[in-house]
């Protein structure tokens, strides 16, 4: 059993926007075992004097596609599973470095992946999935092109790519709830669903509306029979709502979001993840990556309202978490989400949706995104005050002298003092 002992910390633990000064937090093991405003007594342990600098939860990034190795999710597969896994590898070790301790792949992440982080294989935040995407046919996980013949029902492992790496083609209820089955049978934490167009899929309109009331509320009902939740890809305010009203509990991106829905989604207390960084991502790198007019032409729709959205949701009072969407070589952007977002919110807004709010969202508050006894020890130390500067968890990991994952000292320039 490892023990540590962090001194002299300022502690921001989650949630209060008053931090705590002189305070001493012991690590047992992978679980925090006391937070104190006295020394903390603990023989033999490695000490580390943080000299006034904030000690705070590790952040929580709750929309990543670990193995989407392109820009272009059609070249995705083409690529082939060793490519994709060391893309997944790439970009895990730069979001742990960056002070993420933990991730959720909403689209292909798998059993696979969580066993070589689990077993040191590979470096990477704590990795939570919720399998491949349930779509429908011509939906946002569709990534044929129109002139591709063939029946993705009949032809699962053909080379059209309609179930792809990221995600499975479903219709109807019996095969959306077989889908379903089929990603938790493969450990999956969670579900998510395509509810609307999206941006890179080749035959999806933007405003098209995915699945029909009776698919949605089996989809839901099995995810709350499996004791989990479901979560779906959502732009437009005619698909948040559907969704919400069908009981999904969470909707990813909702950028054309309008008044009326944002505070259907609030009343209901359902959350949204935005992902500003890959919508500022595509619209810097889209024309360089020879993507195709009509989803050049998508993604500066999503553009221009992606951060009145924001603003919707916050004067709505919308529970919201912390998330980026980023694929291919733009995953260097992730820490970036923090710029983006300060337009509309506070410091200390940001720092609980990417900390206590994420935790909660993926059923996991009291043990992550927080600061106290029992909950696991995932902590990042900040060189200044992030509530004052939120840039400083901007800048990919160069003002984190201190990087904990599970009790596991990951980084520490400062080192240690004796016990």
């Amino acid at each position: 059993m490892t023990f540590f002992v962090f001194d002299n910390a300022r502690v921001f633990d989650g949630l209060n926007g008053e931090c705590a000064e002189g305070m001493s937090v012991a690590v047992e093991g992978d679980r925090i075992r006391e937070v104190s405003d006295r020394p903390v007594r603990l023989a033999d342990a490695p000490r580390i004097d943080l000299a006034g600098r904030t000690l705070m939860p590790g952040l929580i990034d709750l929309h990543i596609h670990a193995y989407a190795s392109d820009v272009d999710l059609q070249k995705v597969d083409a690529m082939g599973q060793p490519y994709r896994t060391a893309h997944a590898v790439r970009m895990l070790g730069h979001a742990l470095d960056c002070g993420f301790t933990t991730v959720r792949d909403v689209g292909g992440g798998d059993w696979s992946l969580v066993r070589a982080l689990g077993d040191g294989l590979i470096r990477g935040p704590r990795f939570f999935y919720g399998g491949r995407v349930i779509s429908m046919t011509g939906g946002h996980g569709d990534f044929r092109a129109a002139h591709v013949e063939g029946d993705p029902h009949r032809h699962a492992m053909c080379s059209c790519g309609a179930n792809n790496s990221l995600s499975v083609i479903a219709d109807g209820v019996d095969q959306c709830l077989a889908a379903v089955r089929e990603q938790f049978r493969r450990g999956a934490h969670m579900i998510k669903l395509m509810a609307s167009g999206g941006v890179v899929s080749p035959t999806d309109p933007i405003w098209l509306d995915h699945y029909r009331e009776a698919e949605i509320r089996a989809i839901v009902d099995e995810c709350v029979a499996r004791r989990s939740y479901a979560t779906a890809h959502c732009h437009t305010p005619s698909a948040i709502r559907r969704c919400v009203e069908f009981g999904v509990r969470g909707i990813e991106h909702g950028t054309l979001i309008d008044a009326e829905t944002a505070a259907l989604v609030a009343a209901k207390g359902a959350h949204i993840v935005p992902t500003m960084s890959i919508v500022d991502a595509l619209a810097k790198h889209g024309r360089a990556a020879k993507l195709p007019a009509d989803i050049l032409s998508k993604i500066e729709e999503v553009r221009v309202h992606a951060t009145s959205g924001l603003e919707t949701m916050r004067t709505a009072g919308v529970k919201l978490g912390f998330g980026t969407d980023l694929v291919g070589h733009v995953y260097t952007a992730q820490a970036g989400e923090f710029l983006l977002r300060r337009d509309v919110f506070s410091p200390l807004e940001i720092l609980r949706q990417a900390t206590s709010t994420g935790a909660e969202i993926l059923q996991h508050q009291g043990r992550l995104g927080c600061v106290a006894a029992d909950a696991y020890a995932d902590l990042i130390v900040v060189d200044g005050d992030p509530l004052k500067d939120i840039g400083l968890l901007a800048a990919d990991g160069a003002k984190l002298p201190v990087i904990m994952r599970g009790g596991e000292m990951i980084r520490n320039q400062i080192g240690y003092r004796a016990g």
